[in-house]
């Protein structure tokens, strides 16, 4: 990331600051802390539950290299795909984990909720270093620390390269560029799409409204300001609404029966995903091993520019007696060689560590033959740098995505619009946001 890069989050990390600072919530989710140990002399013994690939390895790696941390491990559907609802009630009923994943997007709601603990006394300065700048300024809300950032998820398009040159389609660099591909590709096959709008999915069209330029979420002083159609978003779901209407990309649920069905038949030969992508896609269909490639994703105008699509971090729920453990643990997931060897070397992670020192560790453990050999994390190295810089996450993400996910799936079906979803998302979010007692401003 350049300086202005990094400046530019953390002016919009202190944004957030002051509005997140006004609520009650976040100054009252205290919880209790404990020691590194256990009670009677013993490991101290933590829970944590998560989803992302390669966790059981890398815990399995932790427990048999560390006597006095003892983790056990969890896994529950990735959060937009229930994980947030279960850990959710479980902090409700008082029975959650120690430490749970929670991606960037929706920290901020889980904070603002008073679901997670200030872990900031475990976040020194040493740790803060080894990791990303702009992640710590993502997991830094009202001055404290509320997680342990693990990767950064820069865009990244994926596909099939056996197709792209049997037919002699370009490589899109603009969007202009994929359209026309994904008109060539039908053209050569008709049954042949070369990208997929996921109704289900709003973090892939948040994270190319992100990569135009939009602003769904700022703060004017105590107040958040919210507008879902902004400019950038008008463009953004003009573009889709017409790939959509003239059936120039597929409509699927993300990672679906149908749509895994239609990667491994060829009919998808391209997909608008992020760096986690490339271990995914490789799990999926294993047999086409050394027909796919990764590149950047496109944009407007053919410069680098991108948007992020999820990342993860490691939170310490409220009510956990464990917190100082659980910090040493996910400090030792997020910035230990041997940790992201043991995930990586699964073969289901592609991971890109927001610990800088990590990245030449992550791309001698993914096994690259998928992909012919080529140098993936150079095209996320690429990505990581283009990601653009005035993105801000708000209080409300789930309400926001509940509203897009619902409409989305009614406009792929030819019942609404793209443009009428993000209205109906403005609307709901907005009207949560004052259910909270939080101010919205200019309303």
């Amino acid at each position: 990331m350049s300086r202005s890069t990094i400046r530019s989050w953390s002016r919009t990390s202190v944004a957030i600051s002051g509005a997140l600072a006004a609520l009650t919530a976040l100054t009252a989710c205290g919880g209790t802390t404990g020691d590194a140990a256990g009670g009677d002399g013993g490991p101290a013994k933590i829970t944590y539950w998560g989803w992302t690939k390669g966790t059981q390895q890398t815990v399995d790696a932790f427990n048999a290299t560390h006597d006095d941390i003892e983790v056990t491990y969890e896994e529950i559907p990735s959060g937009g795909a229930g994980g947030y609802a279960k850990i959710s009630n479980a902090v409700k009923a008082g029975n959650a984990p120690d430490l749970v994943s929670i991606e960037y997007p929706s920290l901020p709601e889980f904070v603002s909720q008073g679901a997670l603990q200030d872990i900031t006394p475990y976040v020194g300065d040493d740790l803060k270093k080894k990791l990303l700048p702009q992640a710590v300024e993502l997991t830094t809300l009202g001055g404290k620390n509320w997680a342990v950032p693990f990767d950064a998820a820069p865009q990244t398009y994926y596909y099939r390269k056996d197709f792209f040159a049997k037919h002699k389609i370009k490589v899109p660099r603009t969007w202009d560029d994929f359209r026309t591909a994904a008109a060539a590709a039908r053209k050569a096959d008709p049954t042949a799409r070369i990208g997929t709008f996921f109704p289900d999915d709003p973090t892939t069209f948040e994270a190319m409204v992100w990569q135009a330029g939009g602003q769904w979420f700022a703060t004017q002083g105590d107040a958040w300001k919210v507008d879902t159609t902004d400019p950038a978003t008008k463009k953004v779901t003009a573009y889709w609404q017409g790939l959509l209407d003239d059936g120039l990309v597929n409509s699927a649920t993300s990672f679906s029966p149908g749509w895994t069905n239609a990667l491994k038949k060829g009919d998808t030969v391209g997909y608008l995903g992020a760096s986690w992508g490339a271990g995914v896609l490789k799990s999926l269909v294993p047999d086409q091993s050394g027909k796919w490639a990764a590149a950047p994703v496109p944009t407007w105008d053919g410069k680098p520019a991108g948007g992020m699509l999820g990342g993860s971090t490691w939170a310490v729920t409220k009510d956990s007696d464990q917190a100082e453990a659980a910090v040493e643990f996910a400090t030792w997931m997020s910035t230990s060689p041997a940790a992201v060897k043991a995930r990586l070397s699964s073969g289901e992670s592609s991971a890109y560590p927001a610990a800088a020192a990590l990245r030449p560790v992550a791309e001698k453990a993914f096994d690259t033959r998928f992909y012919g050999g080529q140098d993936v994390y150079d095209v996320f190295d690429g990505a990581a740098a283009a990601i653009g810089r005035n993105w801000t996450w708000g209080p409300t993400g789930g309400t926001t995505n509940s509203a897009l996910k619902d409409a989305f799936g009614k406009a792929a079906d030819g019942d609404g619009t793209l443009a009428g979803a993000v209205r109906t998302a403005q609307e709901a979010t907005v009207k949560e946001l004052r259910k909270r007692g939080l101010k919205v401003a200019g309303r």
